[in-house]
């Protein structure tokens, strides 16, 4: 179910959100900028109140896939839908944002293969890059077969602010870049396809996303080697560190008096003991 705010002027009587003008100091009548519009519950769309939102008007301004992309992003499908102008807005800035990325990108890109990027002849951010483009397919998938939207919407909004920040220092690299755009286009192409086959042609792909099989997770970058422990002194959290699973105590125990803010608060203190719980957490008492 869709809803909306509902508004009322002086006398009482229902307007449509396009009569209204919402300002810092309230809501006002556009007709009459002076007169204040009592702004109301939020409930479900209906004419009798007047609290709806032509659709035609929306998909003219921002397009079919900003309407589609804000009303799945907005809340699990059991629960109801609140349309808002910001929430609108929120959408049609993503959508432009994943344009210019694939349109600053693609002409770097026309030369590489994304079949290139291989975990295991990759390194370094690379390598993390490729693993978080997989986790991201993996759930992303569970995501939507469970028709849980917005946390598939969720995903594909790091999945793009990771691809945004990572900068390729050599071909293998700007191969895991191309690989993730191209699955950054199909995992939000179910929810926005005009924009995914424009994304798609410009990054060079064959025929058309909505033909192409489905993106299948790398099960090997899918298992996590390494861990990330909080380090506490005096059991008060002071620092994180990050390690490999198979790192034995004593490896951890030296990784962590070796990070710059353990040193800091043990000050040059005797430690009398350091208990290392593997997976879970390091304590020094001093």
């Amino acid at each position: 179910m869709v809803c909306h705010e509902t508004y009322r002027d002086a006398d009482g009587n229902w307007l449509l959100p396009e009569q209204v003008e919402r300002r810092d100091e309230g809501a006002f009548l556009k007709d009459a900028p002076s007169q204040r519009v009592e702004i109301g519950s939020i409930e479900k769309m209906s004419k009798s109140k007047k609290n709806v939102v032509d659709p035609d008007d929306i998909i003219g301004t921002y397009g079919a896939d900003t309407a589609r992309w804000f009303m799945l992003s907005d809340s699990p499908p059991e629960r109801d839908v609140q349309w808002t102008q910001e929430g609108v807005d929120g959408a049609w800035r993503f959508v432009q944002r994943v344009w210019r990325l694939i349109d600053a990108q693609a002409e770097n890109l026309t030369d590489i293969s994304p079949a290139r990027a291989q975990a295991d002849e990759l390194s370094g951010a690379a390598l993390e890059l490729h693993r978080i483009v997989h986790r991201s397919i993996h759930e992303v998938t569970q995501d939507l077969e469970a028709l849980g939207f917005n946390r598939a919407v969720a995903r594909i909004y790091n999945l793009a602010n990771e691809l945004s920040g990572f900068a390729p220092t050599d071909d293998d690299a700007r191969a895991v870049l191309k690989s993730g755009l191209l699955t950054l286009v199909q995992l939000f192409a179910p929810m926005m396809p005009h924009l995914a086959e424009n994304c798609w042609h410009t990054l060079g792909a064959d025929g058309l996303v909505a033909a192409a099989d489905w993106p299948q997770a790398d099960a090997s970058a899918l298992i996590e080697d390494s861990v990330t422990l909080p380090v506490q002194i005096n059991g008060k959290r002071r620092a994180e560190i990050t390690v490999p699973k198979s790192a034995d105590q004593a490896t951890i125990e030296q990784l962590a008096r070796a990070e710059p803010q353990v040193e800091k608060f043990l000050d040059g203190k005797p430690i009398k003991k350091c208990v290392v719980v593997p997976g879970r957490i390091v304590n020094f008492v001093v």
